[in-house]
């Protein structure tokens, strides 16, 4: 018998926070490549939206201004302080 009948009959782990990190962390990247792309600081325009809910920060070159709404903005702010504790 071949070893991939038993992978297949494996128990696969499924992590929501992982995925959350992950969907996060591509949003993150779409949004700061398009600021920058039209020339914003993106450091201060995420920041901006972040603490005003207020979606005319982020421009909607590439989507961006829809892309950054996917997510909810606790989940960023959570996965943001998150990372910074973990790497300082």
């Amino acid at each position: 018998m071949s070893n991939d009948k038993y992978k297949l009959t494996e128990t696969m782990a499924y992590d929501a926070n992982e995925i959350r990190k992950e969907r996060i962390n591509d949003i993150l990247h779409l949004v700061d490549d398009a600021l920058k792309e039209r020339g914003y600081q993106s450091v201060n325009q995420i920041s901006g939206y972040l603490i005003s809910n207020d979606p005319a920060y982020i421009s909607s070159h590439k989507d961006a201004r829809n892309i950054i709404q996917e997510a909810e903005r606790h989940e960023i702010i959570e996965e943001l302080v998150r990372f910074y504790l973990a790497n300082k």
